[in-house]
């Protein structure tokens, strides 16, 4: 007998990347960071006093709130912290989408985005993008007049790497009547020259809520903080009725708070990371693995079918090296590969040399 509910028991989970220990392992499957968090955030560390914890955290861990205000020219009232970006994720799907409404994504997309609206009982509307991952032509009309509730974008594009434009952002808010969340994990590896920056549309729009994550562009992955950006009054239904309460604890409020306070230091990281995609691209193009230009801190990569993507996969992880395949329809001939250092990048290109010419 199953007590779980029908659409749980027919649902599949959300599949993470494969985790393996060992100073011989090189990790370029989950979109880690590969240099450590900022000294501030040891230091952050370091202080925190074991007799503290005997106390519950701030609720809405208001001294993190003011520094995410203030790092993003918000106010505290526009910020909402979450226990990583998939909390607020669950959050805004719960709160605003009831089962049976819609919830919109394209087609590939971040692979959490199902496995929510199944987890709700929510019907999911898919769009395929383009052979060249853009948009289709009609991709604003088709959401203004699908009925969905929620859509969500992530933006840079997860697993392409692509960027749209904040103008492109702001015609869909104008025109979804719906709520349009920007999910933006790897935004902190855009390129400035893009000036991308679509924090603005909370001031014109109700219905927009951008999310962020301290996983990848403050090597915080294993802490689990992240938070949203939007309307006070889209905000507040989440900050005091349906978040969890204390769902942010005192250490994480520290070391997220800190990170956020050493900026400089991150931003120095971001810029090395473009600089290692770039050279990684040009790398496995002159290999004949058709990598897509990515805004993110990973590249997609197409694999000539002589090779074979699966194949590939395994006979990197063979020598210890984890990229990630995705069994999925258009990804199957693709891998996904985060960027490392450059010294990862050598032993990656290397084994792909030493297997393509075997």
């Amino acid at each position: 007998m199953s007590f779980e509910r029908p659409n749980v028991e027919k649902m599949r989970g959300y599949t993470p990347g494969e985790q393996r220990e060992g100073n011989d392992v090189i990790k370029l499957n989950t979109n880690e960071n590969p240099y450590p968090a900022s000294p501030a955030v040891a230091e952050a560390l370091r202080a925190l006093a074991v007799e503290n914890l005997r106390h519950y955290p701030p609720p809405l861990a208001d001294a993190f709130r003011e520094a995410a205000a203030s790092l993003n020219k918000v106010t505290p009232q526009n910020i909402i912290p979450t226990n990583g970006g998939d909390e607020l994720l669950r959050l805004v799907i719960t709160t605003f989408v009831d089962v049976n409404e819609s919830i919109l994504i394209t087609k590939p997309s971040y692979s959490l985005y199902p496995v929510l609206a199944s987890v709700q009982g929510c019907r999911l509307v898919e769009i395929p993008l383009q052979d060249d991952w853009t948009m289709p032509a009609d991709f604003i009309a088709s959401v203004a007049n699908s009925g969905a509730k929620l859509c969500i974008l992530v933006n840079p594009h997860a697993p392409t790497g692509t960027l749209l434009s904040d103008e492109y952002l702001t015609e869909l808010a104008e025109n979804f009547p719906g709520i349009l969340v920007i999910d933006e994990a790897y935004v902190d590896f855009v390129d400035p020259d893009f000036g991308y920056d679509a924090v603005s549309l909370i001031d014109s729009f109700d219905n927009v809520l951008i999310l962020r994550s301290l996983s990848k562009g403050y090597s915080l992955a294993g802490m689990r903080f992240g938070y949203g950006i939007g309307a006070e009054p889209l905000l507040h239904p989440m900050l005091y009725k349906t978040r969890d309460s204390y769902n942010t604890d005192t250490v994480s409020q520290r070391l997220a708070t800190a990170a956020l306070e050493s900026i400089d230091y991150a931003e120095e990281i971001w810029a090395k990371i473009r600089a290692s995609r770039s050279s990684l691209t040009a790398a496995l193009n002159g290999l004949g693995l058709n990598t897509t230009a990515s805004q993110t801190n990973f590249v997609l990569s197409q694999i000539p079918q002589s090779i074979g993507a699966r194949d590939l996969y395994q006979a990197l992880k063979d020598r210890n090296i984890l990229v990630r395949y995705f069994d999925e329809e258009r990804l199957r001939d693709k891998l996904r590969i985060s960027i490392g250092k450059e010294s990862e990048h050598a032993a990656l290109l290397e084994a792909i040399r030493d297997i393509i010419n075997a």
